[in-house]
């Protein structure tokens, strides 16, 4: 078959190996990926939908089932579960994208407080919806813990708790627990302390994306795969292969992968995130952890680690610090690195000793989209009909539903919260040009790198990481 991109030409089994290679979660996947139909022909429709990760899907569901007869059709270059939304962590947790400030609040303003409270609304949505639709994603809401293994970390936790309890003075999202009590939740050596926050849930994120696809059609979406687009405009989208779809509204769902975007190179910073996976883990493995099932792990370095007890029962481990290439920020070139595969091995020994000889049976990688704040947005104009989210910073599970409900909502005219929350009209200014961006992202890992090297040896805070403030992330 030809690619839609206008590649070369590829049989479907190249193909779906190709697909299956990206993750874990595609790798096992039970179901065909086999890719729908690419868009062969001139249409019309109401909604226009660039992208079918969880944001294009999330506002084509929302768009369906309140309005069932709008014509909504979503464009996706891949398939569906291909981009991050299909290779991510699996981690669907509460919290603001981003830094108060950069939405013109306080850390006490009450927008802040109805921002957060709608994170947390949106992991009880996503449970909500796999229930009704009967998608089999192994969600589980069991919520997060943040380890503290060293005096900086924990001092960093005591931080992020006393910014929470500003946050939401009446309900803050997660509480301090002391070596004692973490221990309790997992066996961990070296703990100084933890945070655990009830607002997360564990799921597979192959297996949500392509549920949710399923449940769009059921609705009545129309969904193109293998179909590129070359431009987005007022009233229509372009594709590659020359066919073209007319709308009255068209939403830019491509989050990381904007950069491709004529004219959108510098909109975001692409990020590499990368994982690897253990093989299934013995009861006796598991025991020895003490790690229940569904509880999400990470901890508080600079350079911080992520993982999850997978629904078949491996330990599925990602972290940062993985490069883009300076003339190919977003290729499949970046999608794994031996330094972060070492680091990440390095990571599971020493944070997971009983499963430190298991087998690693996946590396995978993925961009994430870094706005110059780190604060997400979404937009909708309604005299061009032209709209779009994203920026998510790599915590997208949750901010996609939101954005999802919420352009729905802007599109349909409906007057809800959702339309007033902060990040509603945000617009990032854009990144400085290369090198410098790419300078910038070398500069900031490696930074961060040396802080941590420093941390654990010292157990005293590293000051480097101020040097590079302008550049970094609030705290997560």
């Amino acid at each position: 078959m030809l690619h839609s991109n206008g590649g070369p030409a590829v049989t479907d089994s190249e193909l779906e190996t190709r697909h299956r290679s990206s993750s874990l979660w595609l790798a096992e996947f039970e179901g065909s990926l086999a890719p729908r139909a690419p868009l062969a022909d001139d249409l019309d429709c109401d909604v226009a939908i660039v992208g079918a990760g969880f944001t294009g899907l999330w506002t084509a569901y929302y768009l369906k089932t309140l309005q069932p007869d709008l014509r909504v059709v979503v464009l996706e270059r891949e398939i569906v579960g291909y981009g991050p939304s299909g290779r991510n962590g699996g981690w669907a947790i509460g919290g603001l994208s981003g830094a108060p400030s950069a939405y013109g609040c306080s850390h006490g303003d009450a927008h802040v407080a109805r921002a957060l409270q709608a994170t947390h609304d949106a992991i009880d949505e996503i449970g909500a919806v796999v229930e009704r639709e009967q998608i089999d994603c192994g969600f589980i809401k069991a919520g997060a813990l943040t380890l503290a293994t060293s005096g900086p970390q924990w001092q960093r936790l005591q931080a992020r708790q006393a910014a929470a309890e500003v946050a939401g003075p009446q309900a803050p999202d997660g509480h301090l627990l002391s070596i004692a009590e973490t221990e309790l939740m997992v066996s961990a050596p070296g703990l100084r302390g933890g945070r655990f926050t009830p607002h997360a849930a564990r799921f597979d994120p192959a297996r949500l994306a392509r549920g949710l696809a399923d449940a769009c059609e059921r609705h009545g979406v129309t969904i193109h795969e293998l179909t590129a687009a070359s431009a987005i405009e007022p009233g229509r989208v372009r594709t590659a292969a020359g066919a073209a779809v007319r709308a009255e509204s068209v939403i830019r769902a491509t989050e990381s992968y904007t950069t491709q975007l004529r004219g959108n190179r510098l909109s975001y910073l692409p990020l590499y995130s990368l994982m690897i996976a253990t093989e299934p883990l013995r009861e006796q493995v598991w025991q020895a952890l003490g790690w229940q099932d569904g509880l999400l792990i990470d901890d508080r370095h600079h350079l911080f680690f992520y993982a999850q007890r997978t629904p078949d029962g491996r330990i599925a481990i990602g972290g940062r610090g993985a490069p883009y290439r300076l003339r190919a920020p977003i290729d499949e070139g970046n999608e794994r690195n031996e330094q972060v595969r070492a680091r990440l091995l390095a990571t599971l020994r020493r944070t997971f000793p009983a499963a430190a000889g298991v087998e690693i049976t996946h590396h995978w990688g993925g961009p994430l989209a870094a706005p110059r704040d780190w604060s997400m947005g979404v937009s909708f104009d309604r005299a061009s009909g032209l709209g779009a989210a994203g920026g998510y910073t790599g915590h997208g599970v949750a901010a996609a539903n939101i954005s999802g409900a919420t352009l729905a909502d802007l599109i349909l005219r409906r007057d809800s919260d959702l339309v007033t929350l902060p990040w509603v009209g945000h617009r990032s200014r854009r990144w400085e040009p290369e090198p410098l961006r790419f300078l910038a992202s070398r500069a900031i890992v490696a930074t961060l790198g040396a802080a941590d090297r420093h941390e654990d040896a010292t157990d005293r805070r590293a000051r480097r990481v101020r040097l590079l403030a302008p550049f970094l992330p609030p705290a997560h």
